[in-house]
């Protein structure tokens, strides 16, 4: 692995000039939480995906040892470069990058795609991912990041990594079973980094959840498309329905949960111990939350279906690009961070968000009496199809 690290590296290098600031535009907000926390028992990634690539794909890898789902930015349709993904040993990884872990100048940076890739073809458990850094760990890692992983044998830990070092943390000792997270570490210098407003709104939405009842369905619907403010007070979704619908209410979203660099939602909903890793279930949401609908995928269903990968945007993606454009209609990049509010939801009910989030009620109900049954895998590939014609066809909708 070191020797391919090194030599795209040394090419992007070369090329692109690869700098430190690479990344400032991505800034992501996760979470790893144990099945000791949740109400079914089985463990939950959750990644909001900030990142001036808001193009993404989901597409099945056969690699081996293992076959994996890797989300993707749309222009890199290989898989070998995973902002998140799921294999089919039930191991899990996405990640955030720690803008207050150590850096040194002239090292390689910006490489966490690769190692997320590679982690997903060759890992089953944490351990596995935690002896893999310990042997490339060097100037040639890459990598500035908190990789949150789980497993199906109860893993569920971040570890917080730069080129020369890392430290784990494992959910499973954490208050509430659950570490939240954004774009800091926490052996990292402290204040320094980014993310804290959106980690205090997160951690705020996870508090009013009863211990031992967070489930994949709240984190889907409700804290993935959140858009209150930690300091600033935002109106809470519960009264939108109370706006006038003939002028916006615009409010500014640059440090809520949902973002307009929010290019798309990540959730892992793990397999318990003992259970079969096939039952793992990969939800994503493509493109910002707020004008999407998630749908479920699986390892064992094969390759994805047309709606979340085919073509220079996924099917998907484009109609949640067009709603994005509806609900933030202004022009600019500063203006762009503004969302009216009115088009989610409104005092005529001409909002569209409870038609998204009912059509992903469905959805989870489906999946859900789906995953009873013990689904051959043929089975899987159908509902996939189904559930991502079904969100496809219910965007093209709203108008």
């Amino acid at each position: 692995m070191k020797d391919l690290v090194k030599a795209i590296a040394l090419f992007l290098l070369s090329v692109l000039c690869v700098s430190d600031t690479a990344q400032a535009g991505e800034e992501c907000t996760t979470a790893v939480i144990t099945g000791r926390a949740t109400q079914d028992g089985k463990p939950i990634l959750w990644k909001n995906r900030d990142t001036d690539n808001l193009s993404n794909k989901v597409v099945f890898v056969d690699e081996k040892p293992f076959k994996y789902l890797a989300v993707i930015d749309a222009g890199d349709t290989s898989g070998r470069i995973a902002w998140g993904g799921l294999n089919e040993a039930g191991f899990a990884i996405i990640n955030s990058v720690a803008y207050n872990l150590p850096k040194k100048g002239g090292e390689m940076v910006d490489l966490e795609g690769m190692v997320m890739a590679d982690a997903l073809r060759s890992c089953a458990t944490v351990g596995d991912f935690e002896r893999y850094l310990k042997g490339n760990l060097g100037s040639q890692l890459g990598c500035r990041t908190n990789f949150c992983v789980i497993d199906a044998k109860g893993g569920a830990s971040i570890l917080e990594v730069h080129n020369h070092g890392y430290a784990r943390l494992d959910a499973d000792t954490a208050a509430g079973k659950c570490l939240l997270n954004t774009n800091f570490s926490r052996t990292g210098s402290p204040d320094e980094g980014a993310g804290y407003l959106r980690f205090d709104r997160e951690s705020k939405l996870f508090a009013g959840v009863p211990a031992g009842r967070i489930s994949h369905e709240f984190v889907l619907q409700t804290a993935a498309r959140d858009v209150g403010h930690a300091l600033l007070l935002h109106p809470e979704r519960e009264t939108w329905k109370k706006l006038p619908a003939d002028r916006p209410a615009w409010i500014h979203t640059n440090h809520t949960i949902d973002r307009d660099a929010t290019a798309c939602t990540i959730l892992i909903h793990g397999a318990r111990p003992g259970e079969d890793p096939r039952t793992a279930t990969l939800w994503v949401i493509l493109g910002e939350p707020l004008c999407s609908i998630a749908v479920p995928l699986w390892v064992a269903a094969g390759p994805t279906p047309s709606e979340v990968q085919e073509g220079r945007d996924a099917p998907v993606t484009a109609e949640t690009t067009r709603l994005k454009k509806i609900l933030r209609p202004l022009k600019g990049v500063d203006r762009g961070e503004y969302l009216d509010l009115t088009k989610l939801d409104n005092e005529k009910g001409t909002g569209w968000l409870s038609v998204t989030l009912t059509a992903e009620q469905e959805i989870l109900r489906a999946t859900r009496t789906l995953l009873e049954k013990s689904p051959a895998p043929q089975e899987l590939a159908a509902f996939q199809k189904e559930a991502a014609s079904k969100a496809l066809q219910t965007l093209k909708m709203i108008r």
